[in-house]
C-alpha cells in the first residue's frame, strides 16, 4: 500500500485463524477478564496522566521487554501507566491464549518466530476446511445469520426430478445472485456453497451466474474449481462440476 497502509477487515480480520475456544469455558472466561483488565488500567492511569497515552505507554512496554534503559520521560510515564503492571497482565493475556491454541510450550516474545510459523499453518489449514464447508464461527450468533440471505431459492416444481436431471444439469432454476467475495478463502467457500446447493452439476458459467460482480473475476473461476477438486470437495464430469456428496 506504498507509505499509506490500511486495515483490511477481509483480510486482517476475517481470515485470522482465531484459537477453536468454548466461548463459555473457564480459559475463554479467564482470557475475557484479563482483557477487560488491561483495557479498564490503560483507561484508569490515561484519566489520571493524560501523557500516559497508548503510544507512549506501549513504546515503554516494548522498552521493558526488550530490556533498554529508560530515558527521564518514559521513567514518567512507567510510573503514571503504571507500566509493570500492565506488561504483568499482557504476559499473563499471552500465556493464556497459547493455551488456547494448545501452544503452552511457547514464550513470548523470544518464541515470536515460530509463533507466526504456526498460524501461518493453520489459516492454510481452516481455509482448506472452510473450502470443504466447515467454518469455525467466531461468533456465531451473527456472523453465522447472514447466510441465510444467500441461499439459493429453488423454484416450485415437482419432487420427482429424475436422476438423469441431476447429472446432466438439464433442468434449470432461477437463482438469487450473490456478491463476489474479495478474499480468496470466503471466494472458495462461496462456490463450494454454490455447488453444495444446487444438486446437480454445473458448468462453468452456470456457477458464475450464481454471483455478480466488477472486474475479471470471472477469470478466478477454474483455478477456484480445481482447488475444490483437489480438497475432494467437488469433482469433475464433462465439463461440469458436482458436489461429491450429490
Amino acid at each position: 500500500m506504498g507509505n499509506d497502509p490500511v486495515y483490511s477487515k477481509s483480510t486482517c480480520f476475517e481470515a485470522f485463524p482465531f484459537p477453536d475456544l468454548d466461548p463459555a469455558g473457564a480459559l475463554a472466561q479467564r482470557i475475557r477478564a484479563l482483557s477487560e483488565q488491561i483495557d479498564a488500567h490503560r483507561k484508569t492511569q490515561l484519566a489520571a496522566h493524560p501523557d500516559a497515552t497508548l503510544t507512549a505507554t506501549y513504546n515503554v512496554l516494548e522498552k521493558l521487554r526488550s530490556g533498554e534503559a529508560l530515558a527521564a520521560k518514559e521513567k514518567v510515564v512507567h510510573e503514571h501507566g503504571l507500566v509493570g503492571v500492565l506488561k504483568s497482565l499482557h504476559d499473563e493475556l499471552d500465556a493464556a491464549v497459547l493455551q488456547a491454541y494448545g501452544w503452552a510450550d511457547l514464550t513470548l516474545p523470544g518464541d515470536t518466530d515460530t509463533l507466526l510459523l504456526r498460524l501461518v499453518e493453520l489459516n492454510a489449514k481452516r481455509a482448506a476446511e472452510e473450502a470443504a464447508g466447515t467454518v469455525r464461527w467466531l461468533r456465531p450468533e451473527f456472523q453465522d445469520a447472514g447466510l441465510a440471505s444467500q441461499t439459493r431459492i429453488e423454484a416450485d416444481g415437482p419432487d420427482d426430478e429424475s436422476e438423469e436431471t441431476a447429472a446432466t444439469g438439464t433442468m434449470t432454476k432461477p437463482v438469487v445472485q450473490r456478491p463476489w467475495s474479495t478474499g480468496i478463502s470466503e471466494q472458495i467457500r462461496s462456490v463450494a456453497d454454490v455447488l453444495a446447493t444446487a444438486g446437480r452439476g454445473l458448468s462453468l458459467e452456470e456457477v458464475a451466474d450464481h454471483f455478480s460482480g466488477r472486474g475479471r473475476w470471472r477469470d478466478r473461476l477454474p483455478m477456484l474449481l480445481d482447488t475444490l477438486v483437489a480438497l475432494g470437495r467437488v469433482r469433475e464430469i464433462e465439463g461440469r462440476w458436482i458436489d461429491v456428496r450429490v
